[in-house]
Order: C-alpha cells, then structure tokens, then sequence
C-alpha cells in the first residue's frame, strides 16, 4: 500500500516506521525540515517538506494514488483540513488522531474512516492495567459491547490439560464468552482453535467476553486445581 503521513512528530514517525517494516510505501509531510530528514535516513520512508494541508505539497506527494492517508498533525484544525482534501481527492481509507472531542465528528463528516483519541487510548489503557493486572492486552470492540482479552495459562490452574470442548461445557466458563486464539508457546504462531485444543501451561489464549464477564472469565482461567 502507499500511505500518506501527515505530521512528523513522534506518532508520525512511528506510525511510519512501523509500516515500513511491514512492508508499506510510505511517504511523511512535515514543515520541519529535520523532521523530513529523520523520515528519509532512520525511518527509511519518502518524506516532503512542507504544509500537510497545501494541495501542492499533497499532490507532490502523490496523494491521487495513496491508498490510504494518516493525519497526526499538531492541532486538530489542521487534521480536520487535511482529512477533507483527502477525502476531495479520493483518497479511500483516512484516519484521524483526535485531540479534542469536539472534533470527532466533523472529522468523520469530513471523511474519516477511523478517528483515534491518543489520549482515550492511553487512559482506557492504564485502566486496564490497573483494573485487570492478570491481561497481557485487551482489546475493545463495537465501542465496548466485546472485550478481547489475552491471557497468559498458569501452570497449576483449573484448565490446563483440558480441552476447549470441556472448558466450554463447565458450568463455571461464562456464558457468552469464547476462546477465539491459542499460542502455545511464546515463540509460535497464534492459532485458531477448535474444540479438541488441549490448553498446556504456560500458553496463552485470546478470549471473547461480554464486559461484565471479564472478572469471571480471569476467574476461571487463573482457579487453581
């Protein structure tokens, strides 16, 4: 894919870092000129100094043919500017960072896809860890109505040995809930289960889960024998 980057501060770049690892075209637009030099030498993307919200630097940077555009400017005004000529100009997947609440819905007015509050991000984050210490991740889906939760199997605990056919049967597994992914070893690929998957210790698995099921689910998993 080529990817457009508006803004070269410190999501910027690692945005663009990390799509170029994965493989991505990557171009960045920043007024900065070291900035811009930083994106082209350590970050190994195409860079172009100047307004990320000129369509002359946008159309220098080839923003008819981008797949898709990633605003993470300085102010939400200017992402709200830049996601509109986007839009105007065909781009056909744009994302938003969002500051400021009040922006979140002009800039999907405007045409973006995905809009991202770095700071809901962050706070939903460190609750999480707070909340539920035991969770290696989790992510939120359908603005929190499923939560996937990951988790790691100790190795004395209720469902090792077991099959996912006989963890769904028990009467303690709450009802709703789902084990989605299993890693066997930290080392190995993530896998779909089925119901013959036998839990080892020390794997881990992803689980789908109502939000008020959450503490149950960590329950279950973490009971010993």
């Amino acid at each position: 894919m080529y990817v457009l980057v508006g803004g070269a501060g410190l999501v910027g770049l690692s945005l663009a870092q990390k799509l170029v690892e994965l493989g991505h075209t990557v171009a960045v637009i920043d007024i900065e000129p070291n900035a811009c030099r930083y994106a082209r030498e350590q970050v190994g993307a195409m860079a172009f100094e100047g307004s990320a919200v000129s369509t002359e630097v946008l159309l220098e940077a080839g923003i008819r043919k981008a797949d898709a555009l990633v605003a993470v400017l300085r102010s939400d005004a200017l992402n709200l500017a830049m996601v509109t000529l986007a839009k105007h100009y065909g781009v056909p997947h744009i994302l938003s960072r969002l500051r400021h609440g009040d922006f979140a819905e002009p800039l999907r007015l405007a045409g973006a896809n995905h809009v991202i509050s770095t700071v809901e991000l962050s706070v939903s984050t460190m609750v999480n860890a707070i909340e539920y210490p035991q969770v290696e991740s989790m992510m939120h889906f359908e603005q929190g109505q499923i939560e996937v939760l990951k988790l790691a199997i100790p190795n004395n605990c209720y469902v090792v040995n077991h099959s996912l056919a006989e963890i769904a049967q028990d009467s303690r597994f709450p009802s709703g809930s789902l084990i989605i992914g299993y890693q066997p070893h930290p080392h190995e690929d993530l896998m779909i289960p089925n119901g013959s998957t036998v839990l080892e210790p020390g794997s881990t698995v992803l689980i789908a889960t109502k939000p008020g099921s959450v503490h149950q689910v960590i329950d279950f998993i973490e009971g010993c024998q």
